[in-house]
């Protein structure tokens, strides 16, 4: 397909501005808010990687119609950049190694998410939070299944990545994993008794509903 660009603010790499596929920016143009970019990434199926684990582009996205949640974060920032937001991912590092990492954006000096999971408690977030600290927090609760516990957390601006195509590259940019890895993050203290009830609970819902994933946490109103 010929290339062409999103009306109204354009990323720009020192190449010039990013170019998009025509079906790219019919897409791009109406998911104008983190709400609707919510919405797109709750309607694609999640990447569960039965062929093998992968790291998508925003292009290959579109293309392939599924993600997991650093594929959703890189095309959600790759949307969002294009509409005036800064390519920020937070990553949330757990005890077990299975970090989340999701867009993060500021409205009104509030702070905010977008997301894709396997479980509801860990998609987005609304524009509510005074701190990114605070923002985190949120999470904590919802984290706590198995072997999950937030123990730290981290901000990477995609546009400091030099010499990887995290936008509309075709192959598999584990750069960006390996940035985000290898990155500084802050400590997230918790005590250790409110971890073990939310455990019990997770044990418990479980074992009664094995097919089900939980929402029994409070804050939902804050929920994207």
């Amino acid at each position: 397909m010929a290339a062409s660009r999103v009306r109204g603010p354009a990323p720009r790499t020192s190449q010039g501005p990013i170019a998009f596929t025509p079906r790219e920016r019919a897409l791009i143009r109406p998911l104008d808010t983190p709400a609707r970019v919510q919405a797109w990434l709750r309607s694609l199926p999640y990447n569960h990687e039965e062929r093998g684990e992968t790291l998508h582009t925003f292009r290959v996205v579109v293309r392939l119609g599924t993600a997991h949640c650093l594929e959703a974060a890189l095309a959600a920032a790759t949307v969002m950049e294009a509409h005036g937001y800064p390519p920020l991912l937070l990553d949330l590092e757990s005890i077990d190694d299975l970090d989340h990492v999701v867009f993060l954006f500021r409205r009104g000096g509030r702070w905010g998410t977008v997301a894709k999971s396997r479980d509801p408690g860990l998609f987005g977030r609304r524009p509510v939070f005074r701190s990114i600290r605070d923002l985190v927090w949120s999470y904590f609760d919802p984290y706590i299944d198995l072997t999950g516990r937030i123990n730290g957390y981290g901000v990477f601006d995609l546009r400091g990545l030099q010499g990887v195509d995290w936008r509309l590259g075709e192959r598999d940019v584990w750069a960006v994993q390996r940035r985000l890895i290898d990155m500084p993050h802050r400590r997230l203290p918790s005590s250790d008794g409110r971890y073990e009830r939310w455990h019990r609970r997770y044990v418990d819902f479980r074992r009664q509903h094995p097919d089900e994933k939980p929402v029994y946490y409070g804050g939902r109103e804050r929920w994207l």
